[in-house]
């Protein structure tokens, strides 16, 4: 498999996107938003005061000079931008509330891609990842038929001779654990937990195939079919054979042990005749302990690339950033939103 951004590059370059940035006066970003535009892969918005932006620009030596830059104290349409969202919050939200929130720039980035004026957004360079979640939820909300915000990380590797391996984890971020939804009045489970986890395992599939996988999907376990009891094997068992149902076109297997999905020879003993045990190359967790501690290994100590969070189940790409990343990894992974649009 060959560099997954140099096919992204020529692609948003023949059909350029725009971007918004919540951050615009933190220099990794403008240090990426200037790789952008001096290689004319995306057009830029960046969100914030504007004699700010340019002074830190001036002083960090990036030019920015053809980004757009919205500072939301003086944004002509910002009253209609209030009364879309009073709306939108249908009944939640004062027009007072909602235009304290778009005074920040999670919430007014994110209005943005809303009403069309940009593709995408990439924020949580100083933002959390709830602040950068909320907004999205709130405003964009989730496609149809989705019912949660979920996220996965690709991660690359090159391994010499043998070429480069690209894998999947989902969800490593977002989701803590999975619980039924239960009506509050009459006590009817709505959505139950295994049918949550499918949701992640079909829209993880889907994300990696973006990213030219070809998903043979393992849900993982400390239990390979039947093998242990407890915790949550039931919840990945569950939760294999609703994705399964839900999308028969996918290779989907579970519950595995990861040593099963990714071994041809325990496959070969654990769980003869799987049609993803053994060549796992997208793996789903069932719970966000396991997810964020399996790709941090497979990063830190597994020499992997890792790209992400990419969240899922959005109606417009928003991506969230680690407070930690440097301005390569904002390049990239502006690169990863605005394909996703």
């Amino acid at each position: 498999m060959a560099d997954m951004f140099a096919p992204m590059i020529q692609k948003l370059k023949a059909n350029p996107k725009t971007i918004v940035f919540t951050e615009g006066a933190d220099p990794r970003i403008q240090e990426a938003a200037a790789r952008l535009l001096a290689e004319k892969v995306l057009n830029v918005v960046m969100v914030g005061n504007k004699t700010e932006i340019e002074a830190a620009s001036a002083a960090s030596g990036f030019d920015i000079s053809g980004a757009e830059i919205v500072d939301p104290e003086t944004y002509e349409g910002f009253d209609d931008m209030v009364a879309k969202m009073v709306e939108l919050r249908k009944g939640k939200m004062s027009a007072e509330d909602c235009a304290a929130a778009l005074k920040k720039s999670n919430y007014f980035g994110t209005m943005l891609v809303k009403i069309g004026k940009a593709d995408c957004l990439l924020g949580g360079a100083t933002y959390s990842t709830a602040d950068t979640v909320r907004p999205a939820l709130q405003l964009i909300k989730t496609k149809k038929g989705a019912s949660l915000v979920s996220s996965c990380f690709i991660l690359d590797r090159d391994f010499g001779d043998e070429g480069l391996r690209r894998i999947a984890m989902g969800d490593c971020a977002i989701n803590i654990d999975y619980q039924d939804s239960v009506d509050k009045a009459t006590g009817e489970v709505k959505q139950t937990a295994a049918a949550k986890l499918a949701e992640v395992v079909v829209s993880t599939a889907e994300t990696a195939k973006i990213f030219g996988i070809d998903p043979k999907v393992a849900v993982l376990s400390f239990s390979t079919k039947g093998s242990g009891k407890g915790g949550t094997v039931q919840l990945s068992h569950d939760a294999t054979a609703i994705a399964q149902e839900k999308a028969p076109e996918l290779a989907i297997d579970g519950e595995l042990q990861f040593d099963a999905a990714v071994s041809m020879e325990v496959a070969a003993t654990k769980c003869k005749g799987s049609k993803v045990a053994g060549q796992a190359n997208t793996f789903i967790f069932p719970c966000i302990e396991a997810g964020n501690i399996g790709y941090k290994i497979a990063q830190r100590l597994g020499g992997y690339a890792a790209y992400g969070p990419i969240l899922q189940g959005l109606n417009a790409p928003i991506n969230d950033l680690s407070r930690g990343c440097n301005a390569d990894e904002v390049y990239k992974m502006s690169l990863i939103t605005a394909c996703q649009s």
